[in-house]
């Protein structure tokens, strides 16, 4: 049979201070986001649950066990005896609100916030619009963005220089306080964010005169990411640690930059590979001929235009498209030969185009 006296390592004549102090002390030490032992701080809860109320702690001095739950003092109550409703001079105000609230926690679907999750900053995502040429290679990208910055008077703690972040009383350190409270099906203990900190657990002596205790304050940075070669729209590059700064030297957020490709004037992108239209006269169509044709580096080169080429026909230079994200080869490019018919002809083509058809051409 436990004794809850000696769970809280208290004397039976404690007084209600002592046996809270025992219990924050306590629940500090086993809590189990702290590593602690959980069946040790359930244990702790069930103590203090007693031991804080004055009722029920009359009634376990007197018969070694509450009459809520009808369990013995040696077994956890569960607060679900029925037939203990209406014969132990009960008051029960049946609010559906609050019990579907109650029901939630009491089975796991809500529950408060992790401290770490609490002060963690918020993630940032901001578009970046890129040209073809400027993917052609990795680089550095500045942006400038408006966001939570440690503040430089405090260095992100929240408070004065000079002055401690303390342990919030009201929780102590734990950033959780326990509410009890009764319903048709018995007593439940829920675990909720402490009001005083917000779930922190400790709080500024004095809070810091420029960032008003939140150790961060809103301004203007410039960020420094890289962008690598053969980006494509929609691809996002995750900067961590870039996004916004947390809550009094909480853990900053992260920063996602979602890629934008800008169309070209020119050429068409199709994967990696890049496409061009280029015009050419009836005779180099008939006869064959060299050109130069522009590429995505800025450069032109010579092509060779075969002998009988048709409108449409597609000509493939291996290696001058847009790099491969993995960082291995290039696309192609690809050279669409359009053949153009002049709609205006002057005497002298007129008379030779003639000749041709006789010719049968």
């Amino acid at each position: 049979m436990k004794d809850y006296y000696q769970v809280l390592g208290v004397a039976k004549n404690a007084s209600s201070d002592e046996i809270k102090k025992a219990y924050y002390k306590l629940a500090h030490k086993y809590h189990p986001d702290k590593g602690g032992d959980e069946k040790k701080f359930k244990e702790l809860n069930e103590a203090y649950q007693v031991l804080s109320d004055r009722e029920k702690r009359g009634q376990y001095d007197r018969f070694g066990r509450t009459f809520e739950g009808g369990a013995s003092a040696g077994g956890p109550s569960s607060g679900w005896d029925f037939g203990s409703f209406g014969s132990q001079g009960f008051d029960f105000e049946f609010d559906f609100g609050d019990l579907g609230e109650v029901m939630e926690d009491f089975f796991g679907f809500g529950g408060p916030k992790r401290k770490k999750d609490i002060k963690k900053g918020r993630d940032i995502e901001v578009d970046l619009a890129l040209s073809l040429e400027e993917i052609l290679q990795g680089r550095e990208r500045e942006i400038s963005l408006e966001k939570f910055v440690a503040c430089s008077r405090c260095q992100g703690v929240g408070a004065e220089p000079g002055s401690q972040v303390k342990e919030c009383f009201s929780c102590r350190g734990l950033g959780q306080v326990q509410q009890i409270q009764r319903t048709p099906l018995g007593s439940f203990t829920r675990v909720t964010v402490c009001p005083e900190c917000g779930g922190e657990g400790y709080s500024p002596e004095k809070p810091c005169n420029v960032c008003k205790g939140e150790g961060r304050v809103k301004k203007a940075e410039r960020v420094r990411i890289f962008v690598p070669a053969g980006v494509d729209t929609n691809q996002v590059i995750k900067v961590e640690g870039k996004g916004g700064a947390g809550k009094r030297a909480g853990k900053a957020g992260d920063l996602y930059v979602r890629i934008f490709v800008k169309q070209h004037p020119v050429f068409k992108r199709r994967g990696d590979d890049i496409y061009q239209q280029v015009s050419i006269s009836l005779t180099q169509a008939a006869l064959g001929d060299e050109i130069e044709v522009p590429t995505l580096e800025g450069t032109k080169i010579l092509l060779k235009v075969p002998q009988g080429t048709e409108s449409g026909k597609l000509l493939r230079i291996s290696g001058r498209g847009i790099p491969h994200f993995s960082g291995y080869g290039k696309g192609n490019m690809y050279i669409e030969l359009m053949v153009k018919v002049p709609k205006k002809l002057t005497k002298t083509q007129k008379e030779l185009l003639e000749k041709l058809k006789e010719e049968g051409i």
